[in-house]
């Protein structure tokens, strides 16, 4: 039942997957455990009032998770050019302007997957808010491990995009991805944040 297949390949030396792919990893463990606390709530008389939404909610859930499984693989391949800019020849002025060439252009592949993931992130929280505010009371400590496990995620994903951008030469570019990427951060921690105090006040 655990995927040992994927965290062993985590632990290699391989760089695939590597940060980005464990982020969305950990985004998608807290769909499923956000997912957990919907399907406890839905069929219970306590809970009829609020049922359509937490369907609905199990549904924005179950597609975000798909998504986010995507998005392991697809860092992987973004990263995969990135990589194989750092073995291009640089001894001539020639090569050194063809690997530069190269690497600005594997950079942007290697930024767009993890602000993805971030946002996906974003949602996943969202919807972890519902659970928590609305689910099952039965449940209410994993709504706040999911808040808490998406909030890493999204960091963690965040951490991939700021080492590329410093490393991008369009500064006008850089600034953009690293604004989006700031204002996720702000969105997505406040609101787990309140999510997590939320849940802990109540437990306590």
């Amino acid at each position: 039942m655990i995927d040992r297949a994927f965290i062993d390949a985590l632990a290699s030396k391989e760089p695939t997957p590597g940060g980005g792919g464990a982020s969305a990893y950990t985004a998608a463990l807290a769909s499923a455990l956000a997912s957990m606390v919907g399907n406890l709530t839905i069929g219970k008389k306590k809970y009829a009032a609020v049922e359509a939404e937490m369907c609905a909610g199990l549904d924005r859930l179950a597609a975000l998770r798909e998504r986010l499984l995507g998005l392991i693989e697809e860092d992987a391949l973004a990263f995969a050019p990135l990589a194989a800019t750092y073995g291009m020849p640089k001894d001539t002025p020639v090569e050194q302007e063809l690997r530069e060439a190269a690497m600005q252009k594997a950079l942007i592949g290697a930024i767009e997957v993890p602000l993805e993931i971030m946002r996906q992130c974003r949602c996943v929280i969202e919807q972890t808010d519902l659970m928590a505010s609305k689910g099952s009371r039965l449940a209410l400590s994993d709504a706040g491990v999911a808040a808490v496990f998406a909030k890493a995620a999204l960091l963690g994903a965040s951490l991939n995009i700021f080492i590329n951008t410093a490393s991008l030469t369009d500064a006008s570019l850089a600034d953009q991805y690293n604004s989006e990427a700031n204002d996720i951060i702000r969105e997505g921690s406040e609101m787990a944040d309140r999510v997590f105090d939320s849940v802990m006040s109540q437990i306590r």
